[in-house]
């Protein structure tokens, strides 16, 4: 088997009980997030997810956007992939919160880390993610917004009219040209189209049934 270095990786991990331990409840940790709501659907009245399920789109769609900016996709990955961890500790603060109280999200990652040797990975992530100076950070801050658009654009297709406003706030937080132009493409797409537009329409009425002579 090719070593981590032969992979172009990291050095493995040095593991000890205590180590080892501590990663085991990292696991856990990450964990909670599927039991962590994203809470800001109270406020728009309809929608709901956790932050895991917020997490994992948005990983995604980081790489989407690494792709279309020609960068290679594994920093944006890592950025996005862990943007959110500290809720598993503070819970979700939507733009209401944060009005009247600030989360320490960094000091909640110190916690979530410590003993783990992880530390210099999530907290550089987070750190390069805050300051927005890199491309990586912009795309994975897009990233984030455009899971929001998606689950908007969902939520007006449903009726939530209320939903537009909130999209109108979250198109005008992108940061990038790559951003901008997925999320347009999103607006003017049926949020059913991948699994119902795209199939000839007989099949939704014959199931998939030879046609009667």
């Amino acid at each position: 088997m090719s070593s981590s270095r032969e992979q172009g990786g990291q050095e493995p991990l040095t593991l000890t009980p205590d180590r080892l331990e501590r990663l085991a409840d990292f696991c856990n940790e990450a964990g909670m997030l599927r039991h962590t709501p994203r809470s800001g659907y109270a406020f728009l009245g309809s929608g709901k997810e956790s932050v895991a399920e917020h997490s994992y789109r948005t990983t995604v769609l980081g790489y989407l956007l690494a792709r279309m900016a020609g960068l290679e996709p594994s920093r944006v990955v890592m950025l996005c992939l862990f943007h959110d961890l500290h809720e598993a500790r503070t819970g979700d603060f939507n733009y209401v919160n944060h009005r009247y109280d600030t989360c320490r999200a960094r000091a909640a990652l110190e916690d979530a880390t410590e003993g783990t040797g992880l530390a210099p990975d999530i907290l550089g992530a987070w750190d390069e993610l805050e300051a927005a100076e890199t491309g990586a950070a912009r795309l994975a801050h897009d990233a984030d917004q455009l899971d929001l658009i998606c689950n908007l654009q969902a939520e007006l297709s449903r009726g939530n009219e209320f939903a537009r406003e909130w999209l109108d706030s979250a198109l005008k937080r992108l940061r990038t040209p790559e951003g901008r132009e997925l999320a347009e493409a999103v607006l003017r797409t049926d949020p059913n189209q991948w699994w119902y537009g795209r199939v000839d329409k007989t099949w939704w009425v014959r199931h998939g049934l030879p046609d009667e002579d």
